[in-house]
């Protein structure tokens, strides 16, 4: 597999991520990826999970490498890529989505596709589906370390749309679009595993 794109990242992440996704997705059936980037997330997580149908997503440009590494797992439960922009309407995703997985995607999105990625997980995922989403985050206005103030910089250097989201926002914007937080998993380097949970249709609003 040394010839499939590659990111260092993904590889010293995959196993941490793995000892949370084994017992939070335990139960469910089909997993939907937003923004499966290079596809070696996607391919390692579907071998070690059999039980579950992994489907990835990404815009059409990543397309390439998640095909290649659909092809060289050979895992039967890994679906080629869909092609969703989260601001596109409908996402086209077929019935039975019951989990949802992103890593390192809202601090590349802007604000309003954060919005956008958790209004449309409102409208796919039953209730009490997890989405799980990895990556490095503030809260209450304040960087975890040095290192994600200097990434944030970067990011907003790069593209003034981009950078690291605070907790505080995503809690809000979950609960108006029907998540609550159930876990926070500490991850290397200054990265976290939110696990968000769809509440009860009949839990009505938030007050």
């Amino acid at each position: 597999m040394s010839a499939l794109p590659c990111s260092p990242a993904c590889e010293r992440n995959r196993d941490p991520i793995l000892a949370v996704l084994r017992e939070v997705l335990k139960p469910c059936d089909q997993v939907l990826e937003i923004g499966s980037g290079t596809g070696q997330h996607a391919a390692y997580f579907a071998a070690a999970l059999p039980h579950l149908v992994w489907h990835t997503s990404d815009l059409v440009e990543n397309h390439a490498a998640i095909q290649a590494w659909v092809a060289a797992s050979g895992a039967d439960n890994l679906r080629a890529p869909l092609m969703l922009a989260v601001a596109s309407k409908p996402w086209p995703v077929g019935a039975g989505i019951d989990a949802a997985f992103s890593a390192n995607t809202a601090h590349i999105m802007s604000w309003a596709e954060v919005c956008q990625m958790f209004a449309g997980l409102g409208e796919l995922l039953p209730a009490e589906a997890p989405f799980c989403l990895y990556g490095p985050f503030n809260e209450a206005g304040r960087y975890s370390s040095d290192s994600n103030r200097q990434f944030d910089s970067s990011l907003r250097q790069r593209d003034a749309r981009m950078g690291l989201r605070d907790l505080v926002d995503l809690t809000a914007l979950a609960a108006d679009c029907g998540f609550a937080l159930a876990t926070r998993h500490v991850m290397p380097a200054n990265n976290e595993l939110l696990v968000w949970r769809r509440r009860s249709l009949l839990a009505g609003p938030r007050s």
